[in-house]
């Protein structure tokens, strides 16, 4: 018995890896713990319902898994570049993913009063091949790959950082259901220059931002895939927007949305446009947020429609405090967007840097939500007109502005 114990051991020790290569289970911001997944309890739960093995997890029983939402790659760095993917039973968001109340984790699925939690891991591999061929779209020889696993915990999304790789040097990666031969759409991405390259003497971006699903369609996205003339993809923000609009391209789930659940839906519904499918499949994207991907007119403490009032929590307010609703936004972005965690000593921040050679430094910085002093919400344009002038009021807040500062001096 003593040796079937060791060796169960060993086999959750293994998963526990492998669940870890997934990046979604963590935290978007390495300073709030409480805003990942805890991959120990997911083990737990699997366990508590016999599906652990040592030699992994048993798959679901069901043949319908398909990759939903095509592939992304974004946040390259000269040795890297983070990887992402969608694979399920179906294209829907898990509707039982919601937010818990009390004193139980934030985003807990151990709570079956809150949470009802798919009980099968869905194994996933994924590959970085040399890119070959004289339109550079033929794999070559395989230069890093791995295993991991995901699960309805992180809406079925899988997103891996790819290492080893040689800067400025474009690749092609694959996503492939473990023990099948189920794969996803061939992608394409590119890594950056080292910082000390002076060869780098042009790089060409595709820039973007306010897209607008149900406002039309996202050719422009298309247009910028087929033409296949630049290096890397840049989106200032509005990649999605939160509010309800009818017509031809409805908003997915027809409301404002509030909850972890109603902003994982409308980033999946984004996701299935055939053109951003195809730009995100080819080029390595460089994203920030601005104020829809949570909702319209934010600022550090509130939005245009959300400021912690008393009627935000009674009659037919939506019962979702500011911080909640900031904390749902943020987690579903990381789910869904091919970007890294942001660094250890910050809190929900998503202002970077990357140094492209010697030719320039691309800097992203945050306007709205990180620390922005508050802005005109419409209720409040005297208010505004009053301090219009004051010193003190700030875009990016005072940590944001020294690093940026630092970035343009350094």
């Amino acid at each position: 018995m003593r040796h079937l114990v060791a060796l169960f051991s060993l086999g959750a020790a293994a998963a526990a890896l492998v669940f870890d290569g997934n990046l979604n289970y963590a935290s978007p911001s390495r300073r709030h713990a409480s805003l990942g997944i805890d991959v120990e309890l997911v083990e737990r739960r699997l366990r508590k319902r016999s599906l652990a093995t040592s030699s992994g997890y048993q798959p679901p029983s069901s043949p319908k898994l398909h990759f939903t939402h095509g592939v992304a790659s974004g946040d390259p760095w000269p040795q890297s570049v983070i990887l992402w993917t969608r694979v399920a039973p179906t294209n829907e968001s898990n509707a039982s993913e919601a937010t818990v109340n009390g004193t139980a984790p934030l985003y807990s699925h151990e709570t079956e009063r809150f949470i009802k939690a798919d009980a099968h891991p869905i194994c996933v591999g994924w590959s970085v091949y040399e890119s070959q061929g004289p339109d550079g779209r033929l794999p070559g020889h395989l230069v890093t790959g791995g295993q991991t696993y995901t699960t309805s915990d992180i809406d079925y999304t899988v997103k891996v950082e790819a290492t080893g790789l040689s800067p400025r040097t474009r690749y092609l990666y694959q996503f492939t259901i473990c023990g099948t031969d189920t794969k996803s759409p061939l992608g394409r991405t590119k890594t950056a220059p080292t910082p000390d390259d002076h060869d780098v003497s042009s790089l060409s971006f595709a820039v973007f931002s306010c897209s607008n699903y149900p406002n039309g369609y996202f050719n422009a996205y298309g247009n910028a895939a087929r033409k296949d003339q630049h290096d890397y993809v840049i989106h200032l923000g509005d990649y999605i927007y939160e509010y309800n609009l009818g017509g031809p391209r409805a908003a997915r789930p027809s409301r404002l949305l509030f909850t972890l659940y109603d902003y994982r839906t409308r980033h999946g519904q984004y996701r299935s446009d055939p053109d951003l499918q195809l730009l995100s499949q080819d080029f390595a994207w460089i994203p920030t947020w601005d104020d829809h991907e949570f909702a319209n007119n934010g600022y550090r403490d509130g939005f245009q429609g959300l400021n912690n009032t008393e009627d935000s929590f009674l009659n037919k307010g939506p019962r979702v405090s500011v911080d909640t609703r900031k904390v749902n936004a943020v987690r579903s972005y990381f789910e869904w967007m091919p970007i890294r965690q942001t660094d250890l000593d910050d809190g929900l921040r998503v202002w970077r840097s990357f140094q492209m050679g010697k030719l320039l430094d691309l800097v992203m910085v945050d306007t709205r939500n990180y620390d922005r002093s508050i802005t005109s919400l419409d209720w409040n344009d005297h208010y505004i007109d009053l301090i219009r002038d004051d010193p003190s009021r700030t875009l990016m807040g005072a940590r944001q502005e020294n690093w940026f500062y630092r970035s343009l001096t350094q």
